[in-house]
């Protein structure tokens, strides 16, 4: 084969075969096919696209690139969960030790964040002593003894996905979805469970800005789920104010430790009880989801899920009495509050400013090698639908750096949207895709 002919092939707008496109990924991974073949071969495909088995196939290339794990040593079915991403998106933190208390096993890998606030690797470690790293001896150990397990994502986890994703980076070619979907699935799929929960974002602060969107990606990854033997499903969230009301790694932390005690922001629960019913529906632990969400309310009030919460805490070398004493995690040195300025009706939250927002006081990073501040971050007092008095207060930055307030301070004066017409408050869940 010649990637000439494949390039060429793609802008006449012609499907590529299995075999051009294992031999094109594994080209690439191994140095064989140069930086400008396959920049030209992905702005093909972003003016051609790719139908939905080229897609799956796509994917399946960029997950065998690397290691794949084996979960078949642990008994049950395994279940993973993924969000596309969005601002005080703290859900897994609460949902993982909801299910598994419930008898799901999850093996999950996560990410750090590049951007607003840490990815939920640098949220959890937030938790004073937690530790994001194990042996595959340890972490496969610790799945079976509690039945959850979560590590930081290995390099060796998809090669091929990392390599093409800088590629698009730096040629305009990211916005493309089989290239998202094949990106997000391959590294979902090689981490090795049998069933995927997608949480897929809609929104001012998610990638997919509109709902049309977020249901396009959602059918893409679902698609390529059913392409590779896998049970799935998505559900479509809102995005366009901050989930919850904590925006920032501790804070965000404390929030989840609030919502498996019961006392969790409505938005957030609903959406840790949506996610949570599917995951227990596609391990058959429940007929359904009205069932499913049930058990899970009942795990809360009698407290099986914050005592598995402590257990995973506690395997994974963090000090699980912060569960119940907030006071150790810290505080940040600052706070500040935002009090409105004029009476009325919180109309919209630019929830893409937020995330900004807290950004600036130190609580995300702009470039990998950049430290966050775990206690950094922002707590929303009024969200879209609430009514507001002028002096109010909006919001309360927490910050350990007193240069960067203002800057802050003023940007997330500007996400917040104040008028006299009554709104009514937004629902969480927007769509499901099975």
């Amino acid at each position: 084969m010649r990637m000439y002919d494949l390039i060429l092939k793609k802008k006449e707008g012609r499907a590529l075969s299995k075999e051009e496109i294992d031999w094109m990924i594994h080209g690439y991974t191994h140095g064989d096919i140069p930086d400008y073949q396959m920049s030209a071969m992905t702005m093909a495909i972003c003016f051609q696209g790719m139908d939905e088995r080229e897609t799956g196939d796509l994917t399946l290339a960029m997950r065998d690139s690397g290691d794949i794990n084996d979960l078949s040593d642990i008994p049950g079915i395994k279940l993973d969960k993924h969000s596309t991403g969005g601002v005080g998106d703290k859900t897994s933190i609460a949902l993982l030790p909801l299910v598994s208390s419930l008898g799901v096993k999850l093996a999950k890998m996560s990410g750090r964040g590049l951007g607003h606030t840490g990815g939920t690797i640098d949220k959890l470690e937030s938790i004073p002593g937690f530790q994001t790293s194990m042996s595959r001896e340890a972490f496969f150990r610790q799945v079976q003894d509690i039945g959850l397990a979560l590590v930081g994502q290995t390099a060796d986890l998809a090669p091929a996905d990392k390599k093409l994703y800088a590629l698009r980076d730096v040629t305009a070619t990211v916005d493309q979805l089989s290239l998202i979907a094949s990106s997000i699935m391959s590294k979902k799929l090689a981490a090795g469970a049998d069933a995927i929960v997608l949480d897929v974002k809609s929104g001012s602060g998610a990638f997919m800005k509109t709902e049309e969107d977020a249901k396009a990606l959602a059918r893409a990854m679902v698609s390529i789920g059913h392409h590779a033997g896998k049970k799935i499903c998505a559900v479509i969230s809102n995005m366009d104010q901050p989930l919850g009301l904590a925006v920032g790694n501790a804070l965000e932390v404390k929030e989840a430790i609030d919502t498996l005690k019961g006392k969790g922001p409505r938005d957030f629960t609903e959406l840790v009880l949506a996610l949570g019913s599917r995951m227990l529906v596609l391990a058959g632990l429940a007929e359904d989801t009205a069932a499913a969400e049930s058990s899970l309310r009942e795990a809360i009030s009698d407290g099986r899920a914050l005592d598995q919460l402590k257990r995973f805490i506690t395997a994974q070398g963090g000090d699980a009495r912060c569960v119940d004493e907030p006071e150790l995690f810290g505080v940040a040195k600052y706070r500040t509050e935002l009090k409105a300025a004029e009476s009325g009706y919180v109309q919209k939250i630019d929830c893409s400013e937020v995330g900004l927002s807290s950004l600036m006081l130190g609580a995300g990073r702009e470039k990998l090698e950049d430290k966050i501040d775990p206690l950094a971050g922002i707590i929303l007092r009024k969200k879209v639908g609430d009514r507001v008095e002028a002096g109010e207060c909006l919001a309360e930055l927490y910050y350990n750096d007193e240069d960067r307030r203002e800057a802050a301070l003023k940007r997330l004066e500007a996400a917040y949207h104040i008028g006299p017409g009554e709104t009514g408050s937004q629902s969480v869940i927007l769509d499901e895709v099975n």
